[in-house]
This record gives structure tokens, C-alpha cells and sequence, in this order.
């Protein structure tokens, strides 16, 4: 029994040792991809880690070797689209300078993760903070500063936030800095950071901290366009442009359906302007989603999901979850799950349940149209605002005079932005 209890801990130290382990690429230093008469040339990106030229940790997973590349000449034309070109790097631009400290060395999925945020800051001009937690955000929020984006951010999924990644549009100072070391993040991202929030952040462990100084122009981006790549099972690739999700006017949903038209109430100001928040969240959101959000932050983003009554019902659930979960991190200064006070735990569930975990008065956003009523009428037992959704169903008559039976507004974008 000892030597099987001692050979147990010596193979979980090596999962452990896997973790910190600097694989070994074997990609080659150039790639060159020809588009009919246009060549693309990428350069393999390197750091100087310990002394010696090293590629990415490793992939999405330890023994999974990895390469990031950056477009070095190059600018491809398809149609009347140009794409990203040569020095537009962001993300595959990141050199030594830019690792301003870092404890593990970078591995894929942490550079999956920034390129998640950056698809959804690039809309946001005001201060705003998106944590990433596998190529989902778990919060996102904006504010006058970035100590309360962040805080907001954090706050929205504090449980899913452990270990996320979390990247800002704005330089963060002592005060930011000082927030988000109470917790464990694995990457800090962020245009500029001060002497002080660096000293602060590099005394938790293993924390990344990247300088990117391109995120100061990063609405330069929205327009921009890249080529993206899949590769199949039999090797085979599928190739497309990347999206164009950007709106800046939503209109107000109609539909006629056998010579009736029907037309939904027409948003207010503030629901507009949370709707225009929840859209720029939505569309960084692997599919299919839907994000309610009220007052410029996330109350609740559920991803992946196979059917959109589901995901709205699953967003609701974690909106009651992580709503109980911040009062009782706020007022006991531990996790919900760790609170052993029965009477404690009733009272925090009827205040959520007082206040419908936020939901009141929010906004639900759907990346793909809703095909039938039953979304609204499972988000309208939430008493939400509005609904901000593509359109274009041939049931969209239904999902109209569902909200006008609630007094809820609905606006189209004539837009979907599924992820996958």
C-alpha cells in the first residue's frame, strides 16, 4: 500500500512538473502560404526565456507542441476585401519588450484568450475590462475608470474569473493593480502598465503581465479583416473572411405575417444603449449564446449551447448563482459553497431572488434569430427591458407579440454573429 501511495504522488508531481514544462516546437522558423498569385510569408515568433530562444509552453494542452506566427510580408486581396497586412500584428507582435514580467511562459491558449478579449475591446472606446475564461468571457464591463471596469468585470463571474485572463483597454495604475491582485489571473493584458501596479501584480505568482501598444489605436480593428483557418480531421482546411459584426443603429423590430404587421416597442435611450453594450459582448461569444446585460456590464453569458431556450434558461441559473455568490464574497469574504450557515445562505437566496439577480430591467442579447417565442417568454419571467436579436425568422411575428404582451422592446440588427 505504501509504494502505490508513494507511486501516486510521484506521478501527480509529474502532471504538476507538465504544467511549467517549455516544450520543443518543430514547426519551421517561415511559412509560406500562396493564394493564387499572392504569397503570404509568417515568421515564427520567439522570447528569450531562461537564457534561450523559446516558441509558446505549449499548445491547448501539455505534450500538444505549438508555434505562433506573424504576418512579415505580405497583403492579402480577395474581391474588394484587403486584409491585415504586414506591421498590423497585435497579438503575433508580442516580443521580449512586451513581456513586461512574467512567471510561466505563454502557451496557445493563453494567446487565444487575449485574441477573444481584443475581438470584443475593439469595440469599446470608453474604459473597459473583459476577463477570458477559454475563449469565453465570464465578465465584461465598461466605467469612467478601469479600477471600477474591472471590479464590475470581476464581480459579474468572480468563480469562473480564477485563473482567467483579463485585459483592459486602458493603462492600469496602482489602484487598478491593487484590485486585481486579490485574486488569481493568469495573464494581465493591457496597453501600459504604472512602475507600482507592476511591482503589485508580479508578487502573485506565476502572473503574466503583457504591455500590447497597439491596444491605444485597437478601433482601428473593427474594420479590419482577416483570413481564417480550420483544419479538419482528414486534413482537409476550411477557409473564410472573418466577420463583420460591427452596428451602430439597431432598428425596431417588425414583421408581417398573413397580410397582419406586427411591431415591437421601440427601445428606450438606456435600453438602446445597453443593448449596443450586450451586442459588442455577444459577438465574442462561441455560439450558440445569449448575454444579458444591464448598465454597461454582463449579468450573465451562456455559451456553447445547442438551443437558445436553453441557453437562456442556463444564463439565468448562473445569473442566480454568481448574484448569491458576490453578496456573500462582499459580506462574509468567502464563496457561496464554502458558507456552511444555513440561515445565512436562506437570507442571501431571498435577497437575489427580491431582486431577480439583476435581471431586472436588463437586456438579453441573441447572437442568431429566435425562431420561436419561448425565449421571451422564459427571459420575461426575469422582467426584463428589452431584446436585441437579428431577426429575419419567418416566426419573428411570434417573438414580437410575445414582448408586446410583456411590455418588453425588441430591436433588430439585421446581423447574426454566431462563433464556432
Amino acid at each position: 500500500m505504501k509504494a502505490l501511495q508513494q507511486d501516486r504522488e510521484r506521478k501527480m508531481k509529474d502532471l504538476k512538473k507538465t504544467y511549467k514544462e517549455v516544450l520543443p516546437d518543430h514547426f519551421p522558423e517561415e511559412i509560406t502560404i500562396s493564394f493564387g498569385e499572392q504569397k503570404l510569408r509568417y515568421k515564427k515568433r520567439k522570447w528569450d526565456v531562461n537564457g534561450q530562444k523559446t516558441g509558446l509552453r505549449y499548445g491547448d494542452n501539455p505534450g500538444q507542441e505549438a508555434a505562433l506566427y506573424e504576418l512579415a510580408e505580405g497583403n492579402l486581396k480577395l474581391g474588394d476585401c484587403e486584409f491585415i497586412s504586414a506591421g498590423q500584428g497585435l497579438i503575433s507582435n508580442i516580443g521580449n519588450e512586451e513581456l513586461t514580467a512574467t512567471g510561466k511562459h505563454l502557451s496557445k491558449s493563453n494567446l487565444s484568450d487575449i485574441d477573444a478579449a481584443l475581438n470584443i475591446l475593439k469595440y469599446f472606446d470608453e474604459p473597459t475590462a473583459a476577463i477570458i475564461k477559454h475563449s469565453n468571457p465570464s465578465g465584461v464591463a465598461s466605467r469612467p475608470n478601469i479600477r471600477e471596469a474591472y471590479i464590475e468585470a470581476n464581480y459579474a463571474d468572480r468563480i469562473a474569473a480564477f485563473g482567467g485572463v483579463l485585459v483592459v483597454n486602458k493603462k492600469i495604475d496602482w489602484q487598478t493593480a491593487e484590485e486585481i491582485a486579490k485574486n488569481y489571473l493568469e495573464v494581465v493584458a493591457a496597453p501600459e502598465f504604472d512602475n507600482y501596479a507592476v511591482k503589485t501584480l508580479t508578487a502573485r505568482k506565476n502572473m503574466r503581465l503583457i504591455r500590447i501598444n497597439k491596444l491605444t489605436a485597437l478601433s482601428e480593428y473593427r474594420k479590419l479583416r482577416t483570413i481564417e483557418f480550420k483544419a479538419l480531421i482528414d486534413g482537409g482546411l476550411l477557409v473564410q473572411q472573418s466577420a463583420d459584426n460591427e452596428i451602430n443603429e439597431v432598428a425596431n423590430a417588425e414583421a408581417e405575417y398573413q397580410g397582419k404587421l406586427y411591431k415591437a416597442r421601440m427601445p428606450s435611450e438606456k435600453e438602446t444603449e445597453d443593448m449596443m453594450f450586450a451586442w459588442k459582448v455577444l459577438q465574442g461569444v462561441i455560439s450558440n449564446s445569449m448575454v444579458f446585460a444591464k448598465d454597461k456590464k454582463t449579468i450573465a453569458i451562456c455559451a456553447g449551447e445547442q438551443d437558445r431556450v436553453g441557453a437562456t434558461e442556463l444564463a439565468i441559473i448562473k445569473a442566480y448563482k454568481k448574484a448569491a455568490d458576490k453578496i456573500c464574497f462582499q459580506r462574509y469574504g468567502i464563496p457561496l459553497w464554502e458558507l456552511n450557515d444555513a440561515a445565512k445562505k436562506k437570507e442571501i437566496e431571498k435577497e437575489v431572488a427580491a431582486k431577480k439577480a439583476d435581471l431586472r430591467g436588463s437586456v438579453l442579447a441573441s447572437d442568431g434569430f429566435l425562431p420561436f417565442r419561448d425565449t421571451v417568454d422564459v427571459a420575461a419571467k426575469e422582467e426584463i427591458a428589452g431584446i436585441i436579436q437579428p431577426g429575419g425568422s419567418t416566426r419573428d411575428y411570434q417573438s414580437i407579440e410575445a414582448c408586446n404582451e410583456y411590455g418588453i422592446s425588441m430591436a433588430f440588427t439585421g446581423k447574426r454573429v454566431f462563433r464556432h
